[in-house]
């Protein structure tokens, strides 16, 4: 199951059975809305807070993804996510409703990759029959956790990126025990910390790129395979600033790379006229785009082989505030579906 030194190629790939993806009133707008299941109108989704509301999003794109396929929540054998807040209470507190053993997970932005390389090595060593995985995000939770409260108004710099409020789940089955065609996941990369010393929290872009790029060049390594080998390579929200960084890192490098290949959830999901900085970020941002737009792009035909890089930052408050520079991560997993 290991191949070189960070990857594992899953013998018996699991598939993703159905999806659940729910936006915020702005995501509503968005360019990828069509591949959306489900909208809220207001951001607070009926709560009195808006980590409840970020707890809302996630319990329904859970109920939405059961729903495709006619499951019901003791059908599932474990619940794999995370999120950005104190001690993952928005999902934790989604894990509270559905009731599904729950396994925290924590990579900042990068969690969506995360959850569904964890889910698929339990699937594939048979450790579960099926498992739910993905992330959410709320804009206004994480403004307020990680910046000012919207209320502030302060300015940011053209760095900066705006949080998708958002959730993306899978239902992940194991693949000897499905009927039927479905994507299949067939390798996955775990990353490796790297800080290159960038301290800027409005630059989020510059500090992951070089983890994005560490982590797609051990999997091409570990596998023996070009960059050609995927008609897709998409990171998670490196946004404009992190996605011209990877570029330059990968020429550097001397490795080819498409750039009409080589793309990032952050710059995908928002239209030109949303004003959003240099991109989206956020956990859900990779998982919204993901389990709705590259799925269905996926069943019509238009990819056969993507490889998705979730990308985070591993900063917290308490980090910015003792000046540490910003340690981040990115996990790779390879979609086929062929």
């Amino acid at each position: 199951m290991l191949q070189g030194a960070q990857t594992w190629v899953f013998n018996n790939p699991p598939v993703i059975l159905s999806t659940g993806v729910v936006g915020g009133p702005f995501e509503k707008d968005c360019r990828l809305a069509l591949d959306f299941d489900k909208f809220h109108d207001d951001l607070w989704m009926g709560q009195d807070s808006y980590e409840k509301a970020q707890r809302i999003l996630l319990e329904d794109a859970i109920q939405i993804a059961l729903t495709k396929k006619a499951f019901k929540e003791e059908d599932v054998q474990f619940f794999l996510s995370g999120d950005l807040i104190n001690q993952l209470t928005p999902t934790t507190f989604a894990a509270r409703t559905n009731q599904i053993p729950h396994v925290g997970l924590f990579s900042a932005c990068a969690v969506s990759a995360e959850g569904l390389a964890l889910a698929a090595m339990i699937l594939n060593q048979g450790g579960a029959n099926y498992i739910i995985t993905g992330a959410a995000s709320h804009n206004a939770s994480a403004e307020k956790q990680f910046r000012y409260p919207t209320e502030y108004g302060g300015q940011k710099p053209p760095t900066a990126q705006w949080t998708v409020t958002g959730a993306g789940v899978g239902l992940l089955g194991q693949g000897a025990i499905v009927n039927g065609s479905y994507p299949r996941i067939t390798s996955a990369t775990i990353g490796k910390v790297v800080d290159m010393g960038v301290s800027d929290p409005f630059n989020m872009g510059a500090a992951m790129a070089p983890a994005a790029v560490d982590t797609i060049l051990r999997h091409l390594s570990d596998l023996n395979i070009a960059a050609d080998h995927y008609d897709l390579i998409i990171t998670g929200d490196l946004a404009e600033v992190g996605r011209n960084a990877s570029l330059a890192l990968f020429a550097d490098k001397r490795i080819p790379m498409s750039e009409n290949k080589f793309h990032d959830c952050g710059l995908w999901i928002y239209k030109d006229e949303q004003e959003v900085f240099a991109g989206a970020s956020g956990p859900g941002c990779s998982a919204v785009v993901f389990y709705g737009h590259l799925m269905k792009q996926m069943e019509a035909g238009v990819y056969k082989r993507i490889l998705l890089v979730a990308t985070g930052a591993l900063l917290s408050p308490l980090s910015f505030q003792q000046k540490e520079t910003i340690p981040c991560i990115a996990h790779a997993v390879a979609i086929e579906y062929v």
